[in-house]
């Protein structure tokens, strides 16, 4: 669907569009509109409970369940701290902005003006959550087993990059995602430094924001891991 079909019609029906292309067998579709309805817009509207907190909350309990049951049988090996960490990775905001990004989740947003000018459609913390309230909606209308198929496959391509055990993010399509969304700029990099021997060089990198800012930095054994690790410090940082 194009940028423009996806603006067309109102709200409800680019939801409903939205819920068909999932393929969800869904029955009650309120509870996804819900899941999408933050609570800048509900307080907007004085509807102080009509917004996607409560199902964020069932969500969150959902994924970890889901997330647990599918390590211990992925990885019979692993210890429990290891499979805790690895749980941890896949219901971090990291993963959840991600899979938001996947599914092009912000233009279904419903938020308050405030929130909208502010570029709330492209803020992670916001999209994780709402991920997690489409969670508990999957839950709640259609049951455990069901909700738990649609996660898994929602989380495919984040499991594919499970390595020996450990996840590993892109970073620098994170916080571009994140600063387009935000701020309509595109983040920049460059090498500010390069030390050791050539077979064993270590470059540290810069991130800056609208050509001056810096907002990370970064060093690796390459232009690109320094560039993902100056990413990642510019991810973690961001408010």
């Amino acid at each position: 669907m194009s940028k423009t079909e996806k603006q067309a019609g109102s709200w409800t029906e680019r939801v409903g569009n939205f819920l068909k292309e999932q393929g969800w067998d869904i029955k009650e579709s309120s509870l996804y509109e819900l899941a999408l309805t933050h609570s800048s817009f509900a307080h907007e509207q004085g509807n102080g409970s009509g917004h996607n907190e409560r199902l964020e909350f069932l969500g969150d309990a959902v994924l970890q369940l889901v997330m647990s049951d599918h390590l211990y049988f992925l990885y019979p090996r692993l210890p429990e701290g290891k499979l805790t960490r690895l749980r941890a990775d896949l219901v971090c905001e990291a993963t959840l902005a991600a899979l938001a990004a996947d599914l092009d989740l912000g233009p279904y947003l419903r938020l308050g003006k405030g929130e909208a000018a502010a570029g709330g459609a492209g803020r992670p913390s916001l999209l994780a959550d709402a991920v997690e309230a489409l969670f508990g909606a999957l839950y709640l209308d259609l049951g455990l087993e069901r909700c738990r198929w649609h996660i898994l496959q929602l989380y495919r391509p984040a499991l594919e990059n499970l390595e020996e055990g450990d996840l590993r993010y892109d970073y620098k399509t994170l916080l571009q995602e994140f600063t387009q969304a935000r701020e309509g700029i595109t983040p920049e990099y460059r090498i500010i430094r390069e030390r050791g021997p050539d077979h064993e060089k270590i470059f540290e990198a810069e991130v800056l924001l609208g050509g001056r800012r810096s907002a990370g930095r970064g060093s690796g054994r390459s232009k690109k891991e320094a560039e993902q690790a100056a990413a990642e410090e510019a991810w973690l940082k961001r408010t």
